[in-house]
């Protein structure tokens, strides 16, 4: 086989490098940029972007031997070519002459087999195959890790986190709403979600939507930590796309027939890019998606009477796309039904009614009294005695479901109450409405944040204030004084001298303010970078990196106010507020820059205001009324309501009354609502976003699955199988580039200049300018689909001294995996054997497997150069040719036993998930038919290709006593 042709044409064949398992491709449509590929074999059909598809053509040579679409083995004798597709001139087992065009070749397609290599003198390495034996039994591992598409990210293992990211990604085309507080890793959460859902096969296309402001911090997160490559996409992009595919295509074929969309399988896009021109909202819709990820999603205004744009555009978009995940810190701000608006884009035939959902909503307050009253010490005691928590446990669960919980455990020990209340809190939890599609952790419910000090730093200059100057002149002097006679510069670079090891990040409501900040700044020795609204957003991501930079990096970052929405500089504990704010939401928004997880020092808020001024009596309100600077503040909306109107007139005031009065009013109001608002938590809902005993098991098994220590020798010795220069730069990361005598022209997700990696998380999370190499890295998992898909290693010769058998003794060593061509989404792989069948059998008819082990093997066998090992399989082939078919007979014995096993194992799993999703949509909603009907019909084809299930012969080592 080659893979000389690069010009796509209907009827051609083509492999998948990426996707081997998906068998012989068909190209049934070949335009533009676009080359539509069906895999027979699979039941799958795959678009990808012409001139970076991971394809590579299937072309056979003369006297190699193929299969027809009947199963016909027949034997190449010469090829042809017509319009680009090949015709293979055959002969068939009788002797006859075949005409065979490529498109009619066997789906399944067969590579050159150990057997063949073995006898036609192509025998690898004893490394080699060590190699691929090794690499099986961790391709294995990994296929059957209950956490695949976890080990990955580049991430804290944060419970919340994980929990969410397995639950969703589980899910067939998942669709939900992540509404966790701010600073919990919502991003991470979506990037989670999409990268289990990529690994596994459920999905192959994604679509990003983000705010402007957001687009290049999206494209920098996705790759650093999750190594998904997006394409940006806006008008100049589109354009640019369009012209340069027209200018390839026919003339009969104009711009208007090119989608820039399907340009990418991973794509980033602005909200208002989508929202403001229908064509690319339609262009968007027709290009075919499996996930559709939409952050900031509060911002999609949404009424019963009328929508936004943007609104209207994710609603079209939705209703095409499989899969969902809108993400918001704040699910309620818009109230009720702007959280009912978010809902009906996840499932508008469940979510219909506003008033039906508002009804609903207030039935789970009663289930989650009960729910607090069972996770008590005396909950068993409590559900024996009070009529009142059986009566509404009766309501929900059923009198018969209850009882016979009651009378199984009732008069046992403590250990066996306790299992049966976690049955009943789980019965439950499942009958949450919007507990399934929507997740929301609160910093109440997850621990681990940093605490807050506030200084305020009196400074005198007001009297050079006019006496009847503005309000907004009060608050921003800056702009009567001028930076030059604004104490408050003298203070800043003070400061800076005497924090000079100390990141800072300052913010202020103006670009101008930092503008001029910068450059007075920099006269007084100081440099500083800038961050706001009138630099390019690659602009802002080199600010912001600049900063990020612990050795060369600027001490001081300046922003403006957009540096306080969707930005993340939790590695600065020093927070400089040059102004402040009169929406207590924005001043959160501001202090939750640094207030995030990965914060690990008390956060510093710096707060230089003119004594008697309103910039006094503004931080008076918000530290001694509001209590904004202790903890993160969430009720800044009701205080407006309240507030709003009085505290513009008491900054005004000629005295202080006013605002003392609204101060001591403001502490018993704030305490009443935060009372309130905890009282009124969904208690319901942040239990079904994190069960801390599931989320903890599922944190141990990625630390258990990741196995840093066996993943760093392993990949030095696929380097040096395939002459990839590497060295050892620390404990547990090394650093490799480009050998010159590196097989192939390529090794993947290796870059030209090489590159600096750690296995270590640890590691990766402190050193950003290291990859993190894990089992599914791209790297690694190219390089196992290197040895795994190709013949890589799979014969081999050797040398052994074993006692008691005789010098001249022949031995076969014979591997055989289960295989079998599925759809990469069936995930068939978690049910069959992830180790080989070996098989060890002399010349003399005994079966030696158990009595000489492979790693035993391993260790005594002796290479033999390759002439004299071709010599040898030459002489010997007659009995070399028996024991192998003696070995594929006692293999063929086991298939069907591995098959059964595999079976059991998929349906008691299978009828297992059945049952629960249907017990769920008895009585929650949310479970849509759709999943149901798509459950079913995954079991259905797995049951069908598991039964296509055969043994092969993977690999061949023949061992001779000496």
């Amino acid at each position: 086989m080659t893979d000389s042709v690069t010009v796509f044409a209907v009827g051609q064949r083509w492999i998948s490098s990426t996707e081997p398992e998906l068998g012989l491709g068909l190209v049934v449509q070949a335009e533009g940029r676009v080359v539509q590929v069906c895999f027979p074999a699979a039941d799958e059909e795959r678009a990808y972007a012409a001139r970076s598809a991971p394809l590579s053509r299937v072309q056979f040579r003369q006297g190699e031997m193929i299969h027809d679409n009947q199963e016909r083995r027949l034997k190449v004798t010469d090829t042809l070519e017509n319009n680009g597709v090949i015709i293979y001139l055959c002969e068939d087992e009788d002797g006859k002459d075949v005409l065979l065009p490529e498109e009619q070749l066997h789906a399944v397609i067969r590579l050159n087999s150990p057997r063949e290599r073995l006898f036609a003198g192509q025998i690898d390495r004893l490394s080699r195959y060590r190699l691929r034996y090794n690499t099986r039994l961790h391709h294995g591992v990994q296929m059957q890790s209950p956490v695949r598409g976890l080990l990955g990210p580049r991430v804290q293992l944060l419970p919340h986190q994980i929990y969410i990211a397995h639950e969703v990604a589980s899910r067939h085309a998942p669709r939900v709403l992540l509404a966790d507080e701010v600073g919990l890793g919502k991003t991470i959460e979506a990037g989670m979600i999409v990268h289990q859902q990529l690994i596994s096969g459920r999905a192959s296309r994604v679509l990003v939507v983000v705010p402007e402001a957001l687009l290049h911090q999206w494209l920098v997160e996705m790759l650093r930590r999750f190594n998904l490559r997006f394409t940006i996409l806006d008008e100049a992009r589109c354009m640019a796309l369009e012209g340069e595919a027209s200018g390839l295509q026919e003339d009969d074929v104009s711009a208007d027939d090119i989608n820039p969309f399907e340009s990418a399988q991973l794509v980033l896009c602005g909200e208002n890019f989508l929202a403001a021109d229908t064509s690319r909202a339609e262009q968007a819709r027709a290009a075919g998606w499996d996930i559709l990820v939409v952050d900031e999603a509060h911002h999609l205004a949404w009424t019963p009477e009328n929508s936004s744009p943007a609104y209207a555009c994710v609603e079209r978009l939705a209703e095409q796309v499989p899969g969902l995940l809108l993400l918001t810190a704040t699910p309620e701000q818009l109230g009720r039904s702007g959280h009912f608006a978010r809902l009906r884009l996840l499932d508008p035939d469940r979510y219909h009614d506003l008033q039906q959902f508002v009804d609903q909503e207030q039935q789970y307050q009663q289930i989650s009294d009960v729910l607090m009253a069972l996770r008590q010490d005396n909950a068993w005691q409590r559900l024996s005695s009070e009529q009142g928590l059986r009566e509404v446990l009766d309501a929900y669960l059923g009198t018969d479901r209850v009882a016979a919980v009651v009378a199984e455990v009732d008069g046992a020990d403590a250990s066996a109450q306790t299992v049966a209340l976690e049955r009943l809190t789980r019965d439950l939890l499942d009958r949450h409405g919007t507990g399934r599609v929507l997740f929301r952790n609160t910093r109440a419910s997850v621990k681990g944040f940093p605490g807050r000090e506030l200084h305020a730093w009196p400074l005198s200059g007001s009297q050079a204030l006019p006496a009847d100057v503005a309000l907004d002149d009060q608050l921003h002097p800056e702009q009567v004084l001028g930076l030059d006679d604004d104490p408050r510069l003298g203070w800043l670079v003070e400061f800076l001298k005497q924090h000079r090891q100390d990141k800072v990040l300052l913010i202020c409501r103006s670009a101008e303010t930092v503008c001029e900040l910068e450059q007075q700044l920099r006269l007084a020795g100081c440099y500083s970078g800038l961050f706001h609204e009138g630099m390019s957003l690659l602009e802002r991501d080199r600010a912001a990196a600049w900063f990020a930079d612990d050795e060369d990096g600027v001490q001081i970052l300046l922003c403006s106010e957009i540096g306080s929405e969707g930005r993340n500089f939790q590695f600065a504990r020093h927070l400089i507020l040059f102004d402040l704010p009169l929406d207590p939401d924005l001043l959160e928004q501001r202090i939750g820059r640094l207030d995030r997880i990965g914060q690990t020092g008390v956060i510093q808020i710096h707060v230089p205001y003119l004594e008697g001024t309103a910039q006094q009596r503004l931080l008076n309100w918000y530290a001694d009324g509001l209590g904004a600077f202790e903890s993160p503040f969430q009720i800044g909306q009701a205080v407006i309501n309240r507030y709003g109107e009085a505290l513009l007139q008491a900054l005004q005031a000629a005295d202080e009354q006013p605002l003392q009065s609204l101060i001591s009013d403001a502490q018993s109001f704030v305490a009443q609502e935060q009372a309130r608002q905890e009282q009124g938590r969904d208690r319901l809902l942040e239990l079904n976003s994190c069960q801390p005993d599931k989320a903890d098991e599922w944190v141990n098994m990625v630390r258990e699955y990741e196995r840093p220590g066996v993943l760093a020798p392993y990949m030095e010795q696929v380097f040096d199988a395939f002459g990839v220069e590497h060295e050892s730069h620390s404990a547990e990361a090394v650093i490799a580039r480009p050998g010159n005598h590196m097989h192939g022209q390529h090794f993947p997700a290796l870059p030209e200049d090489g590159l600096t990696a750690t296995f270590r998380r640890d590691v990766a999370m402190s050193r950003e300018d290291m990859h993190f190499l894990t089992w599914e890295h791209p790297m690694v998992t190219g390089a196992m689909d290197m040895i795994l898909s190709g013949d890589f290693g799979n014969t081999a010769l050797c040398t052994v001294k074993l006692g008691g058998v005789a010098p001249g003794t022949l031995l076969v060593e014979s591997l055989f995996v289960l295989g079998v061509q599925a759809p990469r989404a069936l995930q068939l792989e978690r049910y069959l054997p992830a180790e080989p069948v070996r098989l060890l059998r002399d010349n003399l008819g005994r079966d030696l497997s158990e009595q000489l082990p492979a790693d035993q093997l391993h260790m005594i066998a002796e290479r033999v150069p390759k002439q004299t090992a071709h010599a040898l399989v030459k002489r010997a082939e007659k009995v070399l040719q028996s024991l192998l078919d003696t070995s594929e007979k006692q293999a063929a014995a086991l298939q069907d036993e591995l098959i059964d096993a595999a079976m059991n194992q998929m349906r008691a799993e299978r009828d297992d998930g059945l049952q629960r999703l249907l017990a769920l949509a008895e009585v929650n909603p949310n479970v849509r038919q759709q999943e149901i009907d798509q459950y079913q019909a995954e079991t259905a084809q797995l049951e069908e290709r598991l039964r296509a299930a055969a043994l092969q012969l993977d690999a061949v080592r023949i061992a001779i006593a000496t």
